[in-house]
C-alpha cells in the first residue's frame, strides 16, 4: 500500500479556474485521500502585477463547490518572499548566480545572430552573454544601479553536484535529470523576487509535499527542479504528470485562450458531479 501522500494544488490568481485546473486539483486531492494523506492548497501569487484578490476568492469558491477540502492555513507566495531570498542567498554564496543585464531585445538580437542557437522547451536558450563578464565589470554595473536579473550558472551548478541526478516519475520509474534543458535560467528579477522554478522548489520543500501532481507540460521543468533541490539540499518528492485536457480542436485548455471557466459552467446549471465528470473524474 502506498504511503500517505502530501499533495498540493497551486493555482495562480490571475483568472478563473477552468476544467484543466479542476482535473489537476482533483488529481492531487484524490491521490492524498486514497492514501490517507494530506491535500494542500497554495496560491502562487508571486506575480503581484497580475494577481487579483477576486480571483483568489473565486478559486476557493470553485474548489469548495467541486467538493474539495484542504488544510489551513493556505500558503500564499506573496507572504513568503523571505524564504525565496534565503534560497537565492544560499545559491549566491556558493557562487552559482550571476547578474544578467541583457534586455529581452538584446537577447533576441544575439540569438538572431546565431541561427543554430540551442533550443530549450521554451524556445532558444539564453546565449550566456553576461556569464562572460569579468567580476570588475559586474561590480561597476551593479554599482551604477543597472537593472538586472539573477541567472543560475547551470554548468557550474552541475559541476558542484558532481554526479547524475534522478527523479521518480510514477508509471515510468527513475528519470535521469537533464537540467541544462533550460540553460542559465532566470531565478529572480528586481521586480520579481523569485521565478516559478525557484519558488515551487522552496514551497514544496517547506510544505513537505511528497507527491507532485501536475500537467505533462511541466514535465521538462522537473529536470531543472531536481537540480535546484540538490543545490538547496531539500527532499525530493515523487512526480505524477498527467495528460492535459484539450478542446474539440485539440488545443490544451488555457486561460489565455478563453477556456470555459468553472464559474460559467456553474451558471449554466451543471452540477459538481457533471463538472467532475467533464474534468475526467467521474464519481
Amino acid at each position: 500500500m502506498a504511503p500517505p501522500h502530501v499533495t498540493r494544488f497551486a493555482p495562480s490568481p490571475t483568472g478563473h479556474l477552468h476544467l484543466g485546473h479542476a482535473h489537476s486539483a482533483l488529481a492531487g486531492f484524490r491521490a492524498a485521500r486514497e492514501t490517507g494523506g494530506r491535500f494542500l492548497l497554495r496560491i502562487e501569487d508571486i506575480d503581484l502585477g497580475r494577481a487579483r484578490p477576486e480571483y483568489e476568492t473565486a478559486i476557493f469558491e470553485d474548489l469548495a463547490w467541486l467538493g474539495l477540502a484542504w488544510e489551513e492555513p493556505v500558503r500564499r507566495q506573496s507572504e513568503h518572499f523571505d524564504d525565496y531570498r534565503a534560497a537565492l542567498a544560499r545559491l549566491a554564496a556558493a557562487g552559482l548566480l550571476y547578474p544578467c543585464f541583457c534586455t529581452r531585445a538584446e537577447i533576441q538580437a544575439e540569438i538572431a545572430r546565431a541561427p543554430s542557437a540551442p533550443q530549450g522547451p521554451d524556445g532558444p536558450l539564453y546565449p550566456g552573454t553576461c556569464r562572460a563578464l569579468t567580476g570588475d565589470e559586474r561590480d561597476r554595473r551593479l554599482a551604477r544601479g543597472e537593472p538586472h536579473a539573477l541567472r543560475l550558472d547551470v554548468a557550474r551548478a552541475r559541476a558542484r553536484i558532481g554526479s547524475d541526478l534522478t527523479f521518480e516519475e510514477e508509471g515510468r520509474g527513475p528519470v535521469l535529470a537533464r537540467p541544462a534543458l533550460f540553460g542559465d535560467v532566470v531565478l529572480a528579477r528586481r521586480d520579481f523576487p523569485a521565478s516559478y522554478h525557484l519558488a515551487v522548489v522552496v514551497d514544496d520543500a517547506l510544505q513537505a509535499v511528497s507527491l507532485v501532481t501536475r500537467g505533462e507540460d511541466l514535465f521538462p521543468a522537473t529536470h531543472l527542479h531536481r537540480l535546484l533541490q540538490a543545490l538547496l539540499d531539500v527532499p525530493v518528492p515523487r512526480y505524477r504528470h498527467h495528460a492535459l485536457l484539450r478542446d474539440d480542436a485539440g488545443r490544451r485548455l488555457a486561460k489565455r485562450d478563453g477556456a470555459r471557466a468553472i464559474r460559467e459552467l456553474r451558471r449554466l446549471g451543471l452540477s459538481p458531479a457533471e463538472v467532475r465528470r467533464r474534468a475526467g473524474f467521474p464519481d
